[in-house]
């Protein structure tokens, strides 16, 4: 389906009001039509009356004769400012009607677009920079709305274009031939350039987005740029991607402007063409001044519109440069979704189990090859290992953040795919390394997978966090504001709040990453007593490079090479001798090993 195709099929929920205003057009323009009649009334009819010292007048059959010249003058002068306010009326009214429809297509491409990017797997957010998708998402998206304005006022140029003919046509078809013989030539000249439009719009398209990211890494970045001395390297940075745009910008235009140049200087010959054609009339007889000027304002509708058209040309292939960006994020494949059977679960055991797992981020990229584990119901299990040896991949293969590129990983007996992906985290809380924070009060982040849930669970959740006190000792307690990304807060303290959003979602299946790593001895200390009460009869998945902290839970799993290394108990595992006994003994001489 072509881009234009499938943007009109935004707009096919609007069609009752856009066919509506689309009628309310067609009478505007038929009044504009008139307006410059009473003056060529005036001209060729109550003028040569005034000469004559008589006049038998009527206008649209209606009898003049007993009214005096200038009260005529007067009711034509009249009739050009009501032609004109009705019309003016009516296109404002129009125009508020298609402004309308146009921004809530706007707003639907807008959130399917972003409805959309939440439910691609991380695989394709790991591959793409943010900023570029946030730039589709506020920026390219508008298209959708061009595209409609655009094809409105196409809509509106023709029947002008069209009803303007007829009625030169009727004046003077000689006139009316030789104004109209410059399109050939113009739609020529369109076509010339279209492909350049679009082309460069694109580009400008891709390094506005660059620009976005060069600004979002470098101010959300902003204290490292600081403690570094790196400001000038930042501002060389986003200069040279600025300026790429500016150039970008500068070919674009250039190409517009030789457009307008070259369609300007068509109708200008076919204006001087018609002038000299249409005097000669005049001096022949054949035709009136009067109608002379009237065809003249009538060829200022005629060409208006018409010039107007190419630039609406060039905006349209910009808009379909954006609009492209736009499809080509919901035409991206989701390769994480449900299956076309997948069963929604409630209350799940917690058995997970590994058969033969697999997995890489692409075909040069291999993370865990044949991975075989159980894990039971109510088990606690800490990965552990060097850096890059799956310890994440493998967590992240639960919640089905990705699927396994051979093997398969089962909840319960059944296969993640079977489950949607829904039901399936409603059954899991998560803490991350980096701990989360929305822009919004501690209460509403806590709260973040429980909306609706009662202050006092709120409140417990933080109070077995450790969290509780440092809230409560802030100005505004729980409805104190975060700042972005919470900065507002130290690290131990987002750390704690993400523990507690994990303890308020009470899942049967809990995942730990790094949950204590921002945490000083004495506080991770008692966070671990409320955790172990928090994993009694759930089955915990944890990592940790603290080995310390795992080494008496009930299976450790050493990951390494691609696979497991060893499983077994913290001081079985010491007594073997291998690879978590060397773990074990650097941390203890203080030389931390096994980060992500």
């Amino acid at each position: 389906m072509s881009i234009y195709r499938r943007a009109v099929a935004y707009y096919r929920p609007f069609l009752r009001p856009t066919v509506f205003a689309a009628l309310l057009t067609v009478l505007a323009i038929g009044l504009g039509l008139l307006r410059p009649w009473p003056f060529a009334f005036i001209i060729d009819h109550v003028l040569p009356a005034a000469h004559k010292g008589t006049h038998g007048l009527s206008i649209v059959g209606f009898d003049l004769s007993g009214w005096s010249l200038s009260t005529i003058v007067l009711l034509l002068c009249g009739l050009i400012v009501l032609f004109h306010l009705l019309s003016g009326v009516l296109s404002l009214i129009t125009g508020v009607m298609f402004l309308r429809v146009g921004l809530q297509a706007l707003l639907r491409l807008r959130t399917e677009l972003y409805a959309y990017l939440h439910s691609l797997p991380l695989k394709f957010h790991d591959q793409r920079r943010s900023a570029d998708s946030s730039f589709r998402v506020a920026y390219d998206s508008q298209s959708i709305q061009a595209f409609y304005s655009k094809a409105i006022f196409i809509f509106q140029a023709t029947f002008s274009i069209v009803s303007t003919f007829a009625v030169m046509w009727r004046l003077d078809r000689q006139l009316t031939l030789l104004s109209i013989a410059v399109i050939p030539f113009m739609v020529a000249a369109m076509y010339v350039f279209a492909k350049r439009i679009r082309s460069e719009s694109t580009n400008i398209a891709e390094r506005e987005s660059a620009v976005l990211t060069v600004a979002q890494e470098g101010l959300s970045s902003i204290k490292m740029v600081q403690a570094f001395g790196r400001e000038e390297h930042e501002i060389a940075q986003f200069r040279s991607s600025a300026s790429e745009s500016l150039e970008a910008n500068l070919r674009l235009n250039l190409v517009s402007m030789k457009s307008s140049l070259v369609i300007g200087t068509l109708i200008a010959i076919s204006t001087a063409a018609m002038y000299y054609v249409g005097s000669r009339h005049v001096l022949d007889g054949s035709l009136r001044l009067g109608e002379l000027i009237w065809i003249s304002s009538l060829l200022l509708l005629l060409y208006q519109p018409l010039e107007a058209l190419t630039q609406v040309a060039w905006a349209l292939e910009g808009a379909a440069a954006g609009a492209q960006r736009c499809f080509e994020v919901l035409d991206q494949e989701d390769d994480v979704k449900d299956a076309p059977n997948a069963v929604e679960i409630r209350g799940s055991k917690g058995e997970i189990v590994y058969e033969s797992v697999s997995f890489g981020y692409n075909a040069e990229r291999t993370i865990l090859s044949g991975v075989n584990l159980r894990i039971e119901p109510g088990q606690t299990v800490a990965f552990v290992g060097g850096t890059g040896a799956g310890k994440s991949t493998l967590l992240s293969l639960a919640p089905r953040f990705y699927d396994p590129t051979a093997g398969r990983v089962l909840l319960d007996g059944r296969d993640l795919r079977d489950i949607t992906k829904k039901s399936l985290r409603n059954q899991i809380s998560i803490v991350l390394q980096d701990t989360l924070l929305f822009s919004t009060t501690i209460r509403e982040n806590i709260a973040y997978g429980q909306p609706g849930v009662s202050e006092e669970k709120i409140i417990e959740a933080a109070r077995r966090a450790q969290a509780h006190e440092f809230i409560t000792a802030m100005p505004d307690g729980y409805r104190s504001q975060v700042g972005e990304r919470g900065s507002h807060l130290s690290v131990g303290q987002r750390q704690r709040i993400g523990i507690a959003r994990a303890f308020l979602k009470d899942a049967p299946i809990l995942l730990l990453d790094e949950p204590t790593s921002a945490l000083d001895p004495t506080t991770e200390a008692a966070i671990m007593q409320t955790m172990e009460e928090l994993m009694r009869g759930r089955t915990t998945l944890i990592i940790t490079h603290r080995i310390a902290t795992v080494h008496h839970v009930e299976k450790i799993v050493v990951l390494g090479a691609g696979g497991i290394v060893e499983e077994g108990r913290g001081p079985e595992l010491v007594a073997r001798g291998g690879t978590y006994a060397k773990l074990y003994h650097s941390a203890n001489l203080g030389t931390v090993s096994g980060g992500r």
